[in-house]
């Protein structure tokens, strides 16, 4: 049981972040789930194993001290933490004249300060190891931009930010996997979309990077359904 890999995954209670805390059970991790919905999270984590498979733990990506706790948890529970999910995110309706200014600055303090202070969160454990894996959810947004979209904005940001820290890591054992999805069937969406990928199909993109060689590391993965043109 001490060998098991850990991975940490704020944004666990649903859609690509429950995926790949199932997937990660699986494939031989123990799980550390964060998120705000605490009842959610306890639900998923009995579901994986209990406490010797998964723990739950509030966390509020756009806090500093949520952030911190979701790695001390890691560690006071199973003794290391080998690998983190930045994959917390929301959206808003495109527009610069549609969402309001507060659910703009929500948006921003999640998808952008969040991933921020997850990666400032766990590096530092990474570097004292000289080993661990950072895996970002950036978006397909995140490469191209899109009419009158915010969202689309701050997955720039997140993509700029997963080359940064590639750059930055370059000279250690420490690795950095940005996920771009296209369309995916989760409760981002109001309305479901039809043709849309699943959150599994996510997940097992994610284990991809997860279970290479130890000196392969998978930079980018860009995943979008079979028909999405752009």
């Amino acid at each position: 049981m001490a060998d098991e890999p850990v991975l940490v995954i704020p944004g666990a209670s649903s859609g690509i972040g429950a995926a790949t805390a199932q997937r990660a059970v699986e494939f031989g991790h123990r799980v550390v789930l964060g998120a705000r919905s605490e009842d959610k999270l306890q639900a998923l984590a009995e579901e994986l194993g209990g406490d010797e498979k998964a723990i739950a733990v509030r966390c509020d990506v756009a806090s500093w001290e949520d952030q911190q706790a979701l790695v001390q948890a890691a560690l006071d529970r199973f003794g290391r933490m080998d690998s983190y999910f930045a994959n917390a995110g929301f959206g808003a309706a495109r527009g610069f004249l549609e969402a309001s200014v507060e659910h703009w600055k929500s948006m921003i303090d999640t998808n952008v300060l969040g991933v921020a202070l997850s990666i400032r969160a766990s590096l530092g454990h990474f570097r004292e190891q000289n080993k661990g894996h950072m895996i970002i959810t950036s978006s397909i947004a995140g490469r191209r931009t899109l009419p009158g979209s915010l969202y689309s904005a701050t997955k720039h940001a997140v993509t700029a930010m997963g080359e940064a820290l590639r750059a930055e890591i370059a000279d250690t054992d420490i690795k950095m996997t940005l996920i771009e999805p296209g369309m995916v069937d989760t409760p981002f969406f109001d309305n479901r979309p039809s043709g849309a990928l699943e959150p599994d199909d996510i997940a097992r993109a994610v284990l991809f990077a997860l279970t290479q060689p130890p000196h392969v590391d998978v930079n980018e993965i860009l995943i979008r359904p079979i028909h999405q043109p752009t």
